[in-house]
């Protein structure tokens, strides 16, 4: 057994600066890589954030590159998802490498190009990137994979899940057949594997099991409402959760900028976190939510990989996610360090069955409830006023206002009356969130409904005349499905583009083999179909009546 770094045959330099970073016992993850890479064996290893991969292929990484030996090209290449994940990765290597004066590059696309050309020409021995800029770069002939001689594959399955599998391809078929190749995934589906087969030699296989799937000290809840209440039904929970903050996930990078937008309109400081922003201006909207001058976060799981803010008091899915681990991985940003957190599902009255699988998964249920009446939440604000009044009474602190309001009595008025003009004044506020209307009572739905055929709708369950199963929807076909590795952003993205319909508008999204089924708004229905035919992954797609 591994008690310590020491029995890992590490060189004393790489030992010296983990006991410097605080580590002194390797992870399971790391006791079981750092062998076989530091043999020389292709790895594919599945584990889950969190469990020390990056130091599982760092450490040896940097052993087998040795001493800097400037030879003027790329002899490691890292590949991650996003540039969040390329920062973090460098400076892991950095810090690891503190006593070795390894030079490391991270490449991501948002950047200016002419700092990283220019540190590839001078010659660097790392390169951690994103795909995408990768690919730019090699295209430009600035990047040469030519005599790299290790590979590591960080998060794969995050980058099949963004359309990357191609770009890895074409980025592995420019490196050596002899180099190593580690390749990490918290899940291995098939595409994955077949990803193995082609492109590792021999590979060990290391599994590290996940042995706490949610936290104990994050309660979990769902409401079911429908897909056209989902904005009313989230302003309303701000209203009367004790929010301090708030962090949002929707399901496209539109749907993020058009909910904040809605949620700012309505008095509640909200903020987007996109893929579009620059670095600098990620980091300017992260740092307003860690000061807490915005108290809403709104990001799709893409944007937020990475993110890392302790202090997250709620974790709000305003769309479901579309596996169980994505949800485990939404929920563990709250009830950090001991404190307690809240993790909040809007849930739409078909997507049962992806909270049964969620719940599965956990081995945990999730409590339904009943959302805030209209009533509720007049009483909360009433009772939050005259919470406040009685602090500022107690404080005594009211000198000059009292003066006014005395001389405000002297002239006449009853000092009631100057009260209550004073409180209407003081919640002119509240206009700035309209409490919106539910299209039927929520406590009424049941979580679990028989499926029946409704009248135009075949057995199988396609509808004939393009019935939706929630009032105001209209179903349409795409005539594109699994086959053709269709995804639900393909969907949701190319209406949002084509049609200029809100992403966070359209209802539900069902891959099927051959096609695909989409719930849209009966309002935004002619828009979307004046725009035939749509052309997604280069291929045209036809759209239709179900």
């Amino acid at each position: 057994m591994t008690h310590d770094f020491r029995h890992l045959d590490l060189h004393p330099h790489l030992v010296q600066a983990v006991t410097e970073l605080g580590y002194t016992t390797p992870t399971p993850i790391q006791a079981a890589v750092i062998p076989v890479m530091l043999a020389g064996q292709d790895v594919m290893g599945q584990a889950h954030t969190g469990t020390g991969k990056t130091a599982a292929f760092a450490l040896p990484l940097l052993q087998r590159l040795g001493a800097p030996q400037r030879p003027g090209y790329v002899r490691a290449l890292i590949l991650v998802p996003t540039r969040e994940l390329a920062l973090q990765v460098t400076q892991a290597m950095l810090d690891y490498g503190r006593h070795q004066s390894i030079q490391v590059l991270a490449v991501y696309g948002g950047q200016p190009y002419s700092p990283q050309l220019r540190q590839l020409k001078q010659g660097v021995d790392v390169v951690v990137g994103t795909p995408g800029r990768l690919l730019d770069l090699m295209q430009r002939q600035a990047l040469d994979l030519s005599k790299v001689s290790s590979v590591v594959l960080d998060e794969a399955d995050e980058m099949l899940s963004m359309g990357f599998i191609e770009d890895i391809e074409t980025i592995l078929q420019s490196t050596p057949s002899h180099r190593q190749t580690a390749l990490f995934s918290a899940t291995l589906p098939p595409e994955i594997r077949r990803l193995a087969d082609q492109y590792l030699h021999h590979p060990q296989s290391i599994t590290i099991a996940q042995p706490q799937r949610t936290v104990a000290t994050t309660a979990q809840r769902y409401y079911q409402v429908h897909a056209a209440d989902k904005l009313a039904a989230l302003t309303r929970l701000l209203e009367v959760e004790d929010v301090s903050s708030a962090l949002i996930f929707t399901r496209t990078r539109v749907g993020t900028g058009e909910l904040a937008a809605a949620l700012s309109a309505r008095g509640f400081p909200a903020e987007a976190l996109s893929g579009d922003l620059s670095q600098a201006s990620r980091e300017q909207v992260l740092q307003r939510f860690r000061q807490h001058q915005i108290t809403v976060l709104v990001a799709t799981d893409v944007a937020a990989r990475g993110l890392d803010i302790d202090g997250i008091s709620h974790v709000i899915n305003y769309d479901l996610p579309h596996d169980a681990e994505a949800y485990v991985h939404r929920i563990g940003r709250t009830g950090r360090a001991g404190k307690t957190g809240m993790a909040i599902s809007l849930l739409t009255p078909k997507e049962q069955w992806r909270l049964r699988k969620i719940e599965t998964y956990t081995k945990q249920k999730i409590s339904p409830s009943t959302l805030p009446t209209e009533t509720d939440i007049h009483a909360h604000r009433e009772a939050l006023l005259v919470e406040r009044l009685s602090v500022w009474l107690r404080r005594g602190r009211c000198n000059r206002e009292r003066e006014l309001v005395t001389g405000l009595a002297q002239t006449g008025y009853d000092p009631v009356d100057i009260a209550a003009a004073a409180l209407k004044l003081a919640r002119a506020e509240e206009k700035q969130r309209p409490i919106l209307p539910l299209s039927e009572p929520q406590d009424q739905q049941p979580r679990e409904r028989k499926r029946v055929n409704a009248p135009g709708q075949r057995k199988n369950g396609r509808h004939r005349t393009g019935a939706a199963r929630e009032p105001g929807m209209v179903q349409l076909t795409f005539s594109a499905g699994k086959a053709h590795g269709f995804r639900p952003n393909d969907v949701v993205g190319s209406i949002a583009a084509h049609a200029d319909v809100p992403g966070h508008s359209i209802g539900a999204i069902r891959i099927q083999e051959e096609h695909t089924l989409v719930d849209v708004p009966k309002r935004f229905v002619a828009r979307v179909l004046a725009k035939r035919p749509y052309t997604i992954r280069k291929r045209a797609i036809t759209v239709d009546y179900a």
